[in-house]
């Protein structure tokens, strides 16, 4: 059985992660709308989307595609569970990139946290639910992830999950840009 026939639900003592859902958007839209948060977000080959969503409608939108998306097994985008909340303070994307770059067979992990979660002890935690499993899950034999220079946070958790910065460039395969400042852990 394959995660797009029955998504897991991963958990530890603070964080669950599991398939998106509409019941999320208004804790998404927190997420969404922060604009502290959104600049860290990846939105590499999306269309010229830049995932700033200010309305309950545009986030709508966005998780009915994103579970369109998981019924015809593009990708899995999964909310983040603050369990000592019973809210969603954020989401993680993975899929299994395949393309002619460096990038191919590759789990593709995006991460969006609202601002006030992206430390880094925090995202540490959350990512260590998911990254180490992503290898069979996906059937890859690496995961990327993108951070910016401005995302120091970010960039200290996962480097210490073992991701270290990648020069090969991950080109668009929808526009062909190619886009830097990502982050690999080869299985």
């Amino acid at each position: 059985m394959t995660i797009y026939e029955s998504c897991p639900v991963i958990e530890n003592d603070n964080f669950k992660l599991r398939l998106v859902s509409l019941e999320d958007c208004g804790d998404l839209l927190k997420v969404y709308s922060d604009e502290k948060a959104v600049p860290l977000f990846n939105s590499d080959n999306c269309g010229g989307d830049d995932f700033h969503y200010t309305t309950y409608g545009r986030m709508k939108q966005a998780i009915e595609y994103w579970l369109f998306e998981y019924g015809r097994k593009g990708f899995v985008r999964f909310s983040i569970i603050d369990k000592k909340l019973s809210e969603a303070i954020g989401t993680i994307e993975l899929f299994n990139r395949q393309s002619d770059d460096y990038f191919n067979n590759c789990g593709l992990l995006r991460l969006d946290l609202r601002s006030d979660y992206e430390k880094e002890n925090i995202i540490k935690d959350i990512l260590s639910l998911i990254v180490f499993k992503a290898f069979e899950l996906f059937n890859c034999d690496k995961i990327a992830v993108k951070a910016i220079s401005d995302a120091g946070e970010r960039i200290k958790a996962i480097e210490s999950l073992g991701f270290v910065l990648s020069s090969e460039k991950l080109i668009g395969t929808h526009d062909l840009i190619e886009y830097d400042s990502y982050y690999v852990l080869i299985q």
